[in-house]
């Protein structure tokens, strides 16, 4: 794979490759609707696969936010049309990683040192490449290690690379008005903790030593003396990743065991610790060769505070969605509904929210969930083709829900999807257990 000797910095640098992008989208629309005037019957597949292919190429160049985004849609595998899935589904592991050179400068700023002076050994060329840092193997001391590297100027270039983005997901996301910058402030807030590997690594060593006695996960051991504030060392942990042991063939049995563990992992966090991985996909998670589940990355943690906690799951009730006064109660509590709503607003968005937290929160509502099943998926599906087309949401105010429902919808929708690939049946309440 190309590496990168430079990655673009500056806010002009930065702006002008996405103006390139915005260019070629362009280019690929004229393309589409002349084909379109010959072919009336034309899909939309071609231009997605086009578009796709050129917003990530842009994206990968610029790595950290921008690409962070492309990461996040990759997990709305219902709402994306699938050839976006796929290209933004390669930011997760896959990006073209900095050059060897660039790797050495990078090192000796931020830890003193070049690599081959901390390290008995260091392989110059990165494992894996995602959207803030890529990943080294090394070893010291006879220990096989992981050593993560930001790239430059990531950082210092979040604010930046928002504000670029923004106009793309306010369009997307139907985001409408001042309300809006809650969420994006949200988003920045997180991608400059992801930043922050001294925080990660702190956060790191308290959720894997809290979720130790959890069966079946694994996680590594962290060296704050091999670490700074861009840089963090851990151990080498052997597996394949989610994605690529899902298209294998496995056992139910298996399936279900890792999937059990992942349920587990994550609600403890949620119901126990009160903070969680928010970051759910599948180049986070191995499986190794005891058929264990390893989680290797702990930069995304969501806190989450009781006001929002409380209504949140008691709208996981099943009979708290039937009871019309308390589903009202609680939709006002978590800012779905506003006290400047019109009467049509009232209507329609409550009709809205019950029908979906009716289906997203079934699998709380039983005592063994099929997250394998494709009734399941099928409805999910259909849900989502159907409002995604509903001409009531453009014309309404899209800004629904607390700012902590964009980290919490995000960990759960890609857990699910986790277990969905797992085929994964579990037993919803064996967590439990752990919180005692």
């Amino acid at each position: 794979m190309k590496t990168l000797d430079k990655i673009p910095t500056g806010k002009i640098e930065r702006a002008g490759k996405l103006v390139k992008t915005g260019v070629k989208i362009g280019g690929n629309y004229v393309k589409y609707y002349g084909k379109k005037l010959v072919n009336p019957e034309l899909s939309k597949e071609e231009l997605n696969e086009d578009n796709a292919e050129d917003i990530y190429d842009g994206l990968k160049s610029l790595k950290g936010s921008a690409l962070k985004v492309a990461q996040m849609l990759s997990m709305e595998k219902n709402l994306l049309p699938s050839a976006y899935v796929e290209k933004f589904s390669l930011s997760q592991f896959s990006v073209p990683p900095l050059s060897a050179p660039l790797v050495r400068k990078t090192f000796k700023k931020y830890l003193g040192k070049y690599p081959e002076d901390v390290f008995d050994t260091f392989e110059r060329d990165s494992i894996n490449a995602a959207s803030i840092g890529q990943v080294h193997k090394a070893t010291k001391d006879g220990k096989e290690l992981a050593v993560k590297i930001q790239y430059p100027g990531v950082a210092d270039s979040i604010s930046s690379d928002l504000a670029l983005v923004k106009p793309i997901a306010i369009r997307m996301f139907n985001l409408q008005g001042k309300d809006s910058d809650k969420y994006f402030k949200e988003v920045e807030h997180k991608l400059v903790e992801e930043t922050d590997y001294i925080l990660e690594l702190k956060q790191s060593e308290e959720i894997t030593n809290a979720c130790a006695m959890i069966p079946n996960m694994e996680f590594p051991k962290y060296y704050s003396s091999l670490s700074s504030e861009r840089i963090i060392t851990m151990d080498w942990m052997k597996g394949s990743h989610l994605s690529e042991f899902a298209k294998t063939e496995f056992s139910d049995a298996l399936g279900n065991k890792l999937g059990q563990a992942l349920w587990n992992f994550y609600m403890y966090q949620i119901h126990g610790l009160r903070k969680v991985h928010a970051d759910p996909h599948p180049g986070n998670f191995l499986v190794s060769e005891r058929d264990t589940l390893i989680a290797i990355d702990f930069g995304c943690i969501k806190a989450i505070p009781d006001e929002f906690y409380i209504p949140y799951f008691e709208l996981a009730k099943k009979e708290n969605i039937a009871n019309d006064a308390i589903f009202t109660k609680k939709l006002y509590e978590l800012e779905i509904l506003t006290p400047t709503d019109s009467a049509r607003e009232l209507e329609f968005f409550t009709a809205l929210f019950k029908e979906m937290l009716t289906l997203f929160t079934s699998p709380f509502n039983e005592e063994q969930f099929d997250f394998g099943s494709d009734i399941f998926w099928a409805k999910i599906a259909d849900l989502s083709k159907r409002y995604s087309k509903d001409e009531q949401i453009r014309k309404m105010n899209g800004n629904r829900g607390s700012k902590h429902f964009l980290y919490m919808n995000r960990t759960f929708f890609g857990l699910y999807n986790l277990l969905h690939d797992l085929k994964a049946k579990v037993k919803v309440n064996q967590f439990r257990q752990f919180l005692d």
